[in-house]
């Protein structure tokens, strides 16, 4: 566990812990003061209302279009099962730079609904609001239908024969079983839109900001330190106090339930009512997922001068004077930090698993805690902290390149560790034991053992970290520099200057991120369909 600690403590607490203390400090004494000057100031007020509200219709949203899906996929049976689960997936590991740019072709710059919704500011909080459902409909999909699939249907039929109608049969028998994993979800989903940074700084404009993108703009547009520290403080508390919740309704759920092999709860549609319901879900897969990205795509295409590759040829070149080399070398770019980042990931998130399944007690759990902050304590602050706090030796690492993948492997290593944990968890120890009772070494049992039994589960996690790597931005729009950009870097960017040229290239440099991604996640499907071992262990997904 020394590696995991260490590494978290050295790229992860002391960097934040820098901007706190810079912020908070000064002339040798601590300016506490500031904090109720900071929040007692009507702009910083009125972010943190919207923070919340968005956060909170974003995740009733996400709970009333998707629990209907959540419920297609844990008892239906039906050809393209498979491809709908991957389809659905895709959004999950997209970057929010790809998700807000995709909106943002569907809503604004001459988008479809425009003219449809009339009022500019309604139009863009519907934007943010349906681009989280849209990212976090498959969290509520696979945490839910997951446990969904496993429960037993004979509960609620024997119910029904009881003479329970159909809605006080769930009502009474599946709704109490399911309550612990919806509210996991939908904790989940409030963490993701409560800390949104990407989707909401490219579709709120200067109107509206979360807690993430205020910390962005007092860092590195107002270079008020004092104002950033106390936003990333009130967003830890914030993360830690969700994170206290999930836990425990994660211990509730794995403890209090009986469970079913999944492949024997799901059966064909029978009757219109569910053929119905099919058609339902299908229909908001292809309006909620597709439609955007349908968009995006097409956006790439659309140029003025009537060459459909007219903006991808414009990536080669460097006319809009935004970087110092052409933006199409963001790609190779992204890929050599994201294959960097992954090793790093799968290297400390494979040794905090595998000390977390031998060791138990509070301070493990707190340890296991620690390892989930990074999805949600701002990025933002974690980016800037690596500029302030490494810059002097034995860590003076502002002009390495190595900046940009280790604050990738700290939003990797939580999707190593719960996609490992399970599946370790499940290694019979008596194996364990019996190959040090013949004198293997801890390594080589964990080479002999392990690594066999769990090497499908690790090749998850590699596609996991490597998708969430390639897209994040939070920290990297910071430490990315101009001569080596990454594609959520030089995406938001050229969004950020005028001209159709610029956006263009942003479109299509969106449009080959997603393919990226895509792609990434099409492999990892076809990796948990195709296992007859440790793959099987479940919905990598609802460990979270």
């Amino acid at each position: 566990m020394a590696l995991p600690v260490a590494f978290f403590g050295v790229f992860f607490a002391y960097p934040v812990a820098a901007i706190v203390v810079r912020g908070l400090k000064a002339d040798g004494g601590w300016r506490f003061g500031r904090i109720g000057e900071v929040l007692a100031d009507s702009g910083i007020r009125h972010v943190l209302w919207f923070t919340t509200w968005q956060a909170l219709v974003s995740t009733a949203l996400t709970l009333l279009i998707a629990l209907p899906g959540a419920y297609v996929f844990a008892r239906f049976d039906f050809r393209g099962k498979d491809i709908l689960r991957a389809i659905v997936t895709v959004p999950f590991v997209l970057p929010t730079v790809v998700v807000g740019t995709a909106f943002l072709a569907l809503v604004g710059r001459g988008g479809l609904f425009d003219d449809l919704w009339g009022v500019r500011l309604d139009t863009t909080v519907w934007a943010i609001l349906l681009a989280h459902v849209f990212f976090n409909y498959a969290v509520v999909v696979r945490t839910v239908g997951g446990l969904w699939s496993q429960l037993d249907p004979r509960q609620e039929e024997a119910a029904r024969m009881l003479g329970a109608s159909p809605l006080a049969a769930w009502r009474r028998v599946t709704l109490p079983a399911l309550a612990p994993a919806v509210a996991a979800a939908a904790l989940m989903v409030f963490l993701f839109t409560f800390t949104s940074f990407g989707v909401v700084q490219i579709l709120g404009g200067p109107t509206f900001a979360t807690l993430e993108v205020e910390i962005y703009r007092q860092t590195s547009e107002i270079f008020d330190l004092g104002a950033a520290a106390v936003l990333t403080l009130v967003q830890f508390v914030a993360v830690g106090l969700i994170l206290a919740v999930h836990a425990w309704t994660v211990r509730r759920r794995e403890t209090a339930l009986r469970l079913v092999d999944a492949s024997l709860t799901a059966r064909r549609p029978r009757g219109a009512g569910q053929w119905a319901l099919l058609g339902g879900v299908l229909a908001t897969v292809v309006l909620l997922i597709l439609l955007p990205l349908g968009v995006l795509v097409e956006r790439s295409f659309d140029t003025s001068s009537g060459s459909a590759l007219g903006y991808y040829r414009a990536l080669t070149g460097d006319d809009s004077g935004i970087f110092l080399v052409a933006p199409i070398e963001a790609v190779g770019n992204s890929l050599r930090y994201a294959a960097v980042a992954t090793a790093i990931a799968l290297l400390i998130g494979g040794l905090a698993a595998a000390a977390l399944t031998r060791r138990a007690g509070r301070l493990v759990r707190g340890f296991d805690a620690l390892l989930m902050l990074p999805l949600g304590v701002s990025a933002v602050t974690v980016g800037f902290g690596f500029l302030i706090a490494l810059d002097e030796p034995p860590l003076d690492l502002r002009s390495s390149w190595i900046l940009v993948p280790l604050a990738q492997a700290l939003v990797g290593v939580p999707f190593v560790v719960r996609t490992m944990l399970p599946v370790l968890r499940a290694v019979d120890e008596r194996l364990r034991e019996a190959a040090a009772v013949l004198g293997a070494s801890p390594w080589r049992v964990w080479r002999e053992v392990d690594l066999p039994l769990v090497r499908r589960a690790l090749l998850i996690a590699a596609g996991f970290a490597f998708a969430v790597s390639l897209g994040e931005f939070g920290a990297t729009v910071f430490i990315a520099r101009a001569d080596n950009p990454t594609l959520p870097v030089a995406v938001a960017r050229l969004l950020g200057r005028p001209g159709e040229l610029n956006y263009g290239q942003a479109m299509a440099l969106s449009t080959i991120l997603m393919v990226v991604c895509a792609v990434a996640l099409l492999v990892l499907e076809r990796l948990r369909t195709d296992s007859t071992g440790s793959g099987d262990r479940g919905d990598r997904m609802g460990e979270f």
